[in-house]
């Protein structure tokens, strides 16, 4: 069976995206805890890892261009960003939904521990991460309406977006080392190695060689 270069591309992506966090999770030494916790953990490695690969779809990446028409990449682009927007936030909630199942401390009593723990840096970081998430998010659904309102128009949004993007990113991902049960040595390279070469892309994009004109925004853009 022969395939086609934008199925490789497809394969690939999902190998590095979806393939390597799970394997890097079932090699890790964190004891397995019961069957939701355990899907609350990969559901959440698997949603910043998506939101990790959104840097791979910006116009940077001239393979994906040459690969898919732009419109295709904008819709999978809006489609896994707001899929991991969702599930990141309501993370919060889901960390303290097991414990509608177990003894001890009440569901609510342990969601206010959680969200007032000031004197845990990691707390805090990820307090920060998720209102920048929530921000980006709002910022994204309205941005038709935000962009005029740059002095650059559209460039000035893209700053704006790739800035909260960028703050979002270094601050869950600081959370995420610090606090996450399967965030081990291997685990933690592997999300600072996508990091840094979703920066570095990013960065490409908006101080590289510069682009004609781009034309007005279409339904769905959101990088």
């Amino acid at each position: 069976m022969k395939f086609s270069a934008q199925t490789y591309a497809i394969l690939s992506a999902l190998a590095v995206f979806v393939g390597l966090p799970l394997l890097f999770y079932a090699l890790g030494d964190a004891p397995r805890r019961t069957l939701l916790k355990e899907g609350i953990s990969l559901i959440t490695l698997l949603a910043f890892t998506m939101m990790l690969g959104q840097f791979f779809l910006a116009r940077s990446n001239e393979t994906l261009l040459s690969l898919f028409k732009p419109l295709q990449i904008q819709k999978v682009h809006k489609v896994i960003a707001y899929s991991a927007i969702t599930i990141i936030f309501v993370h919060p909630v889901l960390i303290v939904l097991p414990r509608y199942f177990e003894g001890g401390i009440k569901p609510w009593d342990a969601f206010v521990t959680l969200i007032t723990d000031f004197g845990n840096p990691g707390i805090v970081l990820g307090l920060i991460a998720w209102v920048v998430m929530v921000v980006l998010g709002v910022t994204v659904f309205f941005r038709r309406k935000l962009i005029p309102h740059f002095k650059l128009k559209y460039r000035g949004w893209r700053y704006f977006h790739g800035g909260l993007a960028v703050a979002f990113t270094v601050l869950a991902l600081w959370h995420s080392i610090a606090l996450g049960r399967h965030t081990d040595l291997a685990m933690s390279v592997f999300f600072i190695i996508l990091a840094i070469l979703g920066f570095a892309m990013l960065a490409h994009m908006y101080w590289g060689v510069r682009s004609p004109k781009p034309k007005p925004v279409s339904k769905g853009a959101t990088s």
